[in-house]
């Protein structure tokens, strides 16, 4: 691949609307990629939210989960079902109850992040000391520390191949171990607003699966980090089969099924925490506030997560207070004023004590950082002013 076909910025951004609009139920960003408004202005995540609370029959998807864990159920307690693991509140419940609730054997699959913090490190293991068969996927360091150099610097986002291996990693033991369901959980296009198209399906199908999760292919990664020269150890095409998904054909013929968890049964994070911290040991980030937003209990697992997050915020706009707090509007915990005051608050907060982590796990210095961070800013979004880029528009100034 030669220089000249390297996105210049994430693709994503080059189809947001540049009309910036903030839903009027909650306080979401048109910018957020796939996400529609309807014309009085509400999101698609909250148009959900309302069918969630009005129209599905949670009785009825609660049999058809029993049905679902019933024709999947091992006889002989062998491992009948993979959860996808982090040892978070949403992984945790979820494993938890499909133990205990559905007498399933599941077998936990973590594929390991870029630099484990001690909190999530430690909820990793009282996950797994509950009671839970596990499987750590750690793939090189060297090799990951290159993809997430190439993946920060050409689409600012470190976690791009993260979420390669993420995906890929719980069907790769699947079909290892003819294992025919996996059970995420939430369908984040419906919950946090996106393409609605898979909204009344139990699982996404797997065309849409690769287009949705996979839109930036693992050669282009792999083509962008040769060409850029920063492997440091000799590869072969097997050194990336970590990050890749079997082929879809492959699990077509292995009969292996995903399925969202969230579609069978009614969906709220912070009950999830709750829930995960009475059954499995689950703590809340011990430093207060998670930087970058108000909330202590989600994606605690990683130190380097807080630049996926400011990154979002750079590209976007919208920060992961934005995220939290339109999902807790929905949710009825909080009003929408109170949302946009914590929005005011916290959003776009740089992650200043995790910088030095951060730039040594990807090998640039501060100002290889900034200058990677500009590149990203849309000019319908941000201004500069002297030497200091502001927000054209948030939510906080409509």
């Amino acid at each position: 691949m030669c220089p000249s076909e390297v996105f210049e910025i994430d693709p994503q951004q080059l189809v947001l609307p540049k009309n910036i609009r903030f839903c009027t139920k909650c306080v979401m960003s048109n910018q957020r990629p796939r996400i529609t408004f309807d014309d009085e202005g509400v999101c698609s995540a909250c148009h959900y939210a309302e069918t969630k609370s009005k129209t599905i029959d949670w009785d009825t998807r609660k049999r058809q989960f029993q049905e679902l864990c019933d024709r999947h159920r091992s006889k002989d307690g062998s491992w009948d079902v993979i959860v996808p693991c982090s040892g978070g509140k949403d992984s945790s419940r979820i494993a938890h109850q499909l133990k205990h609730d559905y007498r399933m054997h599941p077998l936990c699959v973590t594929f390991s992040p870029p630099v484990y913090s001690e909190i999530g490190w430690k909820n990793l293991r009282a996950f797994i000391d509950s009671g839970f068969d596990h499987i750590l996927i750690s793939p090189s360091g060297t090799i990951n520390k290159a993809l997430s150099k190439a993946s920060f610097i050409h689409l600012g986002d470190h976690n791009e191949i993260f979420d390669h291996g993420q995906m890929s990693a719980p069907f790769r033991v699947a079909a290892e171990n003819n294992i025919k369901l996996v059970i995420y959980g939430e369908n984040g296009e419906a919950e946090y607003g996106g393409t609605s198209d898979n909204n009344d399906k139990p699982g996404m199908p797997w065309n849409d699966f690769d287009r949705t999760y996979y839109s930036i292919s693992l050669d282009y990664l792999i083509n962008i980090t040769k060409e850029m020269g920063y492997f440091t150890e000799p590869i072969t095409s097997k050194s990336f089969d970590a990050y890749s998904m079997p082929p879809l054909e492959e699990l077509e013929r292995l009969g292996i099924e995903m399925h969202w968890f969230a579609y069978y049964h009614f969906w709220v994070p912070q009950d999830n925490f709750y829930y995960a911290a009475k059954h499995t040991g689950f703590e809340a980030n011990p430093n207060g506030r998670t930087t970058g937003t108000y909330s202590k209990y989600a994606q605690l697992d990683d130190y380097t997560d807080a630049f996926l997050y400011f990154m979002m915020f750079i590209k976007y706009g919208f920060g992961r207070t934005t995220s939290d707090a339109a999902h807790e509007v929905r949710d009825g915990h909080i009003t929408r004023e109170e949302a946009v005051e914590l929005v005011r608050r916290y959003d776009g907060e740089f992650p200043e004590k995790e910088l030095d982590i951060f730039l040594n796990y990807i090998g640039i210095s501060v100002d290889e950082f900034w200058e990677a961070v500009d590149k990203f800013r849309l000019p319908h979004i941000w201004a500069k002013m002297d030497t200091n880029w502001k927000l054209k528009n948030a939510v906080y100034l409509d």
